[in-house]
């Protein structure tokens, strides 16, 4: 089973997590990251080196971030939006699947968002998600 970048990463993006994963499985989105599926070989490298505990094993991702896993899963280039159940995505996140395009890998780490410290803070960031890749 794979990990999956969560709720914690958006508006923040610590890459400590991308610099110790053994086969380069994170990509970049303009405000979050995450884990192609069927890249990561669930070692747990990267889970102890977020600092705000964005990463979790699949199974025991917490219920209220569910959809992150569907998320990681289509941004990466895993699954196509029609392999999923876009339907319990938030509806800002409905209207972008359509036009939805793999992220880029990251494989260096990298600076963190500007004002990642005090969005580290925050809950329940989904609002603030975009499916938009890049840096």
């Amino acid at each position: 089973m794979a990990y999956v970048v969560a709720d914690p990463c958006v508006k923040c993006k610590y890459t400590d997590c991308v610099a110790v994963c053994p086969v380069d499985c994170f990509y970049e989105g303009k405000n979050s990251l995450a884990i192609n599926p069927d890249e990561c070989i669930d070692c747990g490298a990267c889970e102890p080196e977020c600092p705000t505990t964005a990463i979790f094993e699949e199974s025991e991702l917490p219920a209220k971030w569910s959809v992150y896993a569907e998320i990681n899963a289509v941004v990466t280039g895993a699954k196509t939006p029609d392999k999923v159940n876009t339907g319990a995505w938030p509806a800002h996140l409905q209207a972008q699947v359509g036009s939805v395009e793999t992220w880029p890998g990251i494989t260096e780490q990298k600076s963190p968002m500007a004002g990642a410290d005090d969005a580290a803070k925050e809950a329940d960031k989904i609002a603030a998600l975009t499916l938009e890749g890049g840096g």
